[in-house]
């Protein structure tokens, strides 16, 4: 079962018409990202001082043969396990949906570049940190970072790659303090968040399915759900949405606008990859994700959480105990994978998704200048939203 959606959503002719510019338009605004990546994670040991740690904490108090040493090791522990995955590549959607917020209202891109690039490497802290939580061998097609480096070293260089948005922050507006104080604030609320939906994403859902599998509860399970990825995968880029609105000195209505839009496509693009599981996602011909890994595992996701109030009890139970415990064969998992589409719980998620970022860029789409070609924004989001998941 690898391949395209189970079941596609119907695509507007406009948006089928500029499906390939929307594309490259990515892929040109990915390579600028790429070169500011360069600027704030250095892979060169050599820059490795200056990368983590803050000005002043090493030179003046050691010896002239330390410095060398220190970096090497630092370049070794923080900046190769950093570089090995952003290097693999990945859609740097999150920081593109920035780069051109930041255009649409007349700032400059390019000098916010090391910031916008920080939003990426923020983005890969996370998933170095997840791999390891989830223990993941895989991630963009190669070897997981902790299966490269070991655990402790992926645990500590991911927590790390944190906080190269506070230095980001420094080398973008250096005399601005007020500004400085706005991003340092929005970086640390999305961090926050982001690590409360990871906890309830590591707990699960089980015991909600549990619950609406016996009929006791069939609506907490799906809410649980969609909190979980608006603050996980919702909330960092929302961060990064409203970061545009202060790098451009937006007012207040459209920064909050800005953040919602964010966190809509986070979460919408969550919700898609939860349907790609059922069909796995490859990239360049080889797999990235496969087929059901999260169905036969036991985890919850949304096509599950919408099957619940869609599927009769007595289908829902055993559909549920096929996969709970990940011992179902490929056989029980095929059925149930065509039963989430049958009874139009991915078509649901789908819809979802979608509804998400349509209700947000209606809210935000009156406060931004009404020169140039805002619409792109909702279009590149719907790409995102839309096409092949690569984290």
């Amino acid at each position: 079962m690898t391949g395209a959606l189970l079941c596609p959503r119907d695509i507007s002719p406009t948006f089928a018409a500029n499906a390939d510019f929307i594309r490259q338009r990515i892929d040109r605004t990915a390579e600028r990202i790429n070169h500011h990546i360069d600027r704030l994670c250095p892979n060169a040991s050599a820059d490795a001082c200056s990368t983590w740690l803050p000005p002043g904490h090493i030179t003046g108090t050691t010896g002239p043969g330390t410095p060398p040493v220190v970096a090497q090791r630092l370049h070794r522990a923080l900046t190769s396990p950093v570089r090995h995955l952003t290097d693999a590549g990945g859609q740097r959607w999150r920081p593109v949906l920035a780069w051109e917020a930041i255009g649409l209202m007349g700032g400059d891109s390019e000098s916010c570049g090391l910031l916008i690039a920080a939003s990426e490497l923020l983005h890969t802290g996370s998933l170095i940190v997840d791999d390891v939580q989830d223990a993941s061998p895989l991630r963009r097609g190669q070897p997981a970072v902790h299966t490269m480096f070991g655990m402790p070293t992926a645990v500590n260089a991911g927590t790390a790659a944190y906080f190269l948005w506070e230095r980001a922050v420094q080398l973008t507006f250096p005399d601005d303090a007020s500004r400085c104080g706005e991003l340092r604030a929005l970086g640390l609320a999305a961090l926050r968040a982001a690590h409360a939906g990871q906890a309830l994403d590591l707990q699960g859902h089980r015991e909600e399915m549990d619950q609406a599998v016996a009929g006791d509860d069939r609506h907490t399970v799906l809410e649980l759900v969609r909190l979980t990825h608006r603050l996980k995968s919702g909330a960092p880029v929302s961060a990064a949405m409203e970061a545009a609105g202060v790098v451009t000195g937006a007012e207040p209505e459209l920064r909050r606008a800005l953040g919602a839009f964010g966190s809509a496509v986070g979460t919408a693009y969550q919700i898609a990859d939860d349907v790609a599981d059922l069909s796995g996602v490859t990239r360049a011909g080889a797999p990235t994700k496969q087929a059901t890994e999260d169905l036969r595992s036991g985890k919850v996701t949304m096509p599950l959480a919408h099957a619940v109030v869609r599927l009769p009890q007595s289908r829902l139970n055993q559909l549920w105990q096929q996969v709970k415990d990940g011992s179902g064969s490929a056989t029980a998992v095929a059925e149930v994978c065509r039963d989430l589409n049958a009874c139009g719980a991915v078509r649901a998620c789908l819809e979802e998704a979608d509804q998400l970022v349509s209700d947000a860029w209606n809210k935000l789409e009156p406060l931004l200048p009404s020169a140039g070609h805002s619409h792109l924004l909702y279009e590149l989001a719907l790409s995102v939203v839309r096409r092949d998941q690569v984290a």
